[in-house]
């Protein structure tokens, strides 16, 4: 096959971890992939930890809508100098409108990625402009629709996005020595909600869902470890300041699925690190701070999530799980394995699409 030109936009930690394999994939066949992301905490430095080179264009637009507007607006105007010279047959984003508008813009086929049906916002300004959109299988056709998409156009593969970089996964140890814990300790981990997402603005608790449950169960029990997994460094100072030693607070990025690996239980307020989790054999909670969007919704049915937004129920449930461990994990681990044992690799799906994107636009 002739070599093809990929831009790549990568806007998230997941996207970080989905699109590193797929930039590695293409590479492997000779393409050549330029990958762009934008300031933001969790993704350059995830980006610089995992040794990927990615041109930084632009930043995040905040909390507010406002700002976000004017980020976007601003990254398109950078974006779309950079995309024209370097000309590519295809651009590749997780519904990115910055990628979007510009690819729509210069007439280059744009290849969609989504699981997130719930975001609206981003769903609406990137679908329309998609000559594809690639998505987990559990999700419905149908869901799609109303944001201007034929069914023709959407491909789905039989797995959850984050089985694209768990399937081969090997988890490091060092991640406990860099965070100062004790394998044979029990760890809970907790991952924050996302207080500036758009489809969230407006819905999260002034006062972070996982804080008041990390206090009923230190005062339950201290025969554990906490750790916490902050987006922002604000998060991360307000919660060392309400929690100070009695949690680990990480204020770098650490290697994610090894922690989670190596966590007794994971409590998560988003969606990424709650799937990953689950697919790891982890017990898993859930205190997403909305309604229970589809990915989540497939896990609990799958009995791979158990969902509580009440800090008190929840904190019982997981002292529960911590005194019955041993036999929970291995119940645990087995549905994990039966479910990801049917999983194809996503990965190869969405290489093989935006080859023959890229290929039908030449």
């Amino acid at each position: 096959m002739t070599s093809l030109r990929v831009f790549v936009d990568i806007l998230t930690p997941k996207q970080c971890m989905l699109f590193s394999r797929l930039s590695k994939r293409l590479e492997s066949e000779g393409h050549q992939v330029l990958k762009v992301t934008r300031e933001y905490r969790e993704v350059v430095r995830l980006l610089a930890l995992k040794g990927i080179d990615a041109k930084v264009v632009g930043k995040h637009g905040g909390g507010t809508l406002a700002g976000k507007l004017r980020a976007s607006a601003g990254r398109i105007l950078k974006l779309a100098s950079l995309v024209k010279e370097w000309n590519p047959d295809v651009a590749v984003s997780f519904s990115s409108p910055e990628t979007a508008r510009i690819a729509f813009g210069l007439g280059t086929p744009h290849v969609c990625l989504n699981d997130s049906p719930h975001a609206e916002a981003v769903a609406r300004l990137t679908i329309p402009l998609s000559k594809k959109l690639l998505t987990p299988k559990v999700i419905p056709k149908r869901a799609w629709f109303s944001f201007g998409i034929s069914a023709d156009k959407i491909i789905q593969y039989n797995a959850l996005d984050a089985w694209a970089w768990l399937r081969d996964f090997e988890p490091d140890e060092d991640v406990l020595k860099q965070l100062g814990l004790d394998r044979s300790k029990p760890i809970v981990t907790f991952r924050t909600e996302e207080t500036f997402a758009a489809y969230l603005l407006g819905k999260t608790p002034k006062k972070p869902l996982v804080i008041p449950m990390i206090e009923k169960l230190l005062k339950a029990s201290r025969d554990f470890q906490t750790v916490v997994i902050p987006r922002y460094e604000k998060q991360a100072v307000a919660f060392q300041e309400i929690l100070g030693k009695r949690a680990i607070v990480c204020e770098s990025i650490i290697d994610g699925p090894s922690l989670l690996f190596f966590s007794s239980i994971f409590v998560g307020a988003g969606g990424t690190m709650t799937a990953e989790a689950a697919l790891l054999g982890v017990p898993t909670f859930s205190c997403y701070p909305d309604e229970p969007f589809l990915i989540e919704k497939y896990l609990i049915n799958r009995g791979l999530i158990i969902r509580e937004t009440d800090p008190e129920k929840a904190a019982k449930k997981i002292m529960r799980t911590l005194n019955s461990l041993e036999s929970v994990r291995a119940a645990q681990e087995e549905k994990a394995r039966r479910l990801t044992q049917t999983f194809e690799d996503p990965i190869e799906v969405i290489a093989s699409t935006v080859e023959d994107v890229a290929c039908s636009h030449r």
